[in-house]
């Protein structure tokens, strides 16, 4: 099937702009189904697949349909895990770069200050976690009275995670006139009953995985004795020998000494659970999608809000206790056309949820055998070289987009009674310089972020050294990250 150009759908030319400095070329199936809909403004209930392309089904229409000037909120965003709330804010600045859109997440062990402060600022959309977005709308600190777009992310997950309560609270709180979408890799019957209350005639969007689809992701079957696992795993990804690899524990625990394991043995390692320090998680995820290692051990949070290209082995180092869990944490390999491998260690003991795993998902796994003595001494010597090659490290895939933007940072903000209308009435009178290329304006308390388009940025740094704001003579730097 030919994939609709995204010129198509008479978008804003900003947003059009936005897509291809992101290399999005054409519609994914589950975007070219939801997007026309979504620009009608009508309620959905979306089930597709992880790597789907989901995110942008909704980014792009509500980015569309923001209002600038309204400097309330205008799209609240649901999703069950941290990461993948950064993940779609990150997707909603990109998208909405040129049309000046803000973006902020919300969640919980991060300071509630910072992003009460945000949310005093100029801010289109809201993306956060049910518990942290319920504790800002009981405080007062979250206007509600312009939403006008929900987005319930990952809805099974939410389920799984015992997020719905929260969410039936935070959507009881919302205005009713208002477009909801809810999207999901599985539809249990929870999730079907949370639309049939809260929706409004939603349309059933199902995209079928097609059998390329299908075919992308190679499942293998490995039984095992929990005591041997670690024997297993160190033999099985010499002959592997992945380019990048995530490999599923069950537990917290699991997770660090089997990491410890790995690095000792010289492994380019590193983990993530949820017992980490939030600053250290977002860490993690970059330098994985960077490339700077090349095996993450990881709990089920993991399974959520990872879009990395070319992860090629997914290792479930203990049998997922939820069906659904397999689902996800395979679904962080074979995305975006590429194909991956899936391995799954089962106990003897485990051997009784095979039937109803597979029952779930529509085919039969693979049986695979040990790795022999004799393929691992064979594949030792390239697993070695690889193991030991400098990383090459990948580029974000907003990094063309953001070539030309330059982000400068000014000491003054709300306290010196600047404003943002005081900054673009300076920044635009720049020779070369119009009110296009001045991208979205941050003021804190004691200082101003601005972004400045399209290779712009050298000129107005030089030029705000010596230029006043509003009488006053700032400080001005390209912000630090």
């Amino acid at each position: 099937m030919d994939q609709t150009r995204f010129n198509a759908y008479n978008l804003n030319d900003d947003i059009l702009k936005a897509l291809e400095g992101l290399a999005y070329n054409r519609a994914t199936e589950v975007q070219e189904k939801v997007i026309p809909l979504a620009l009608e403004n009508k309620d959905l209930v979306v089930k597709s697949q992880t790597g789907s392309g989901k995110t942008a089904a909704f980014t792009i229409p509500i980015c569309e349909s923001i209002d600038w000037f309204e400097n309330k909120p205008q799209a609240l965003v649901l999703t069950p895990t941290r990461e993948l709330a950064v993940q779609v804010k990150d997707d909603f600045i990109n998208i909405g770069r040129f049309k000046r859109i803000s973006a902020i997440a919300v969640f919980g062990k991060q300071p509630f200050a910072n992003q009460k402060a945000q949310l005093k600022q100029k801010t289109h959309v809201v993306v956060g976690t049910p518990g942290r977005v319920l504790d800002h709308i009981e405080k007062g600190t979250f206007p509600l009275d312009e939403i006008k777009y929900l987005v319930i992310d990952e809805a099974d997950e939410m389920l799984n995670m015992g997020f719905i309560e929260q969410v039936e609270a935070i959507i009881k709180q919302l205005p009713k006139d208002r477009v909801t979408m809810l999207f999901s890799a599985t539809l249990p019957e929870e999730v079907k009953q949370l639309s049939s209350n809260y929706l409004n005639q939603p349309i059933d969007i199902e995209i079928e995985p097609t059998p390329t689809t299908a075919n992308q992701i190679d499942h293998e079957l490995i039984e095992v004795k929990d005591d041997d696992k670690y024997a297993l795993l160190r033999d099985l990804t010499i002959v592997e020998n992945p380019d990048s690899c995530i490999i599923f524990c069950r537990t917290i625990e699991r997770v660090n000494t089997l990491t410890d394991k790995l690095i000792a043995a010289g492994y380019p390692a590193d983990q993530l659970h949820g017992d980490m320090i939030q600053e250290d998680r977002l860490d993690v995820m970059r330098d994985f999608k960077q490339g700077r290692f090349r095996y993450l051990v990881a709990t089920d949070v993991a399974s959520r809000g990872i879009d990395i290209d070319k992860i090629s082995h997914i290792i479930n180092y203990d049998l997922p206790l939820e069906k659904e869990s397999y689902v996800h944490r395979t679904g962080r390999t074979g995305r975006a056309g590429e194909t991956g491998k899936a391995i799954t260690f089962i106990t003897p003991s485990e051997e009784k949820f095979l039937p109803e795993l597979e029952d779930y998902l529509g085919f039969k796994i693979n049986r695979s055998t040990v790795p022999t003595k004799a393929e691992v001494a064979k594949s030792r010597a390239a697993f070695e070289q690889k193991i030991n090659l400098k990383p090459t490290i990948k580029q974000e895939k907003s990094a063309k987009l953001n070539k030309n933007i330059m982000k400068l940072y000014f000491n003054g903000g709300k306290r010196k009674k600047l404003r943002a209308v005081d900054f673009v009435g300076t920044i635009a009178k720049i020779e070369g310089v119009e009110a296009g290329d001045i991208g979205i304006i941050t003021i804190l308390d004691k200082m101003t972020f601005i972004e400045i388009l399209n290779g712009k940025g050298p000129l107005v740094l030089k030029t705000m050294r010596k230029t006043t704001v509003k009488g006053k003579l700032l400080k001005v730097h390209e912000a630090r990250e």
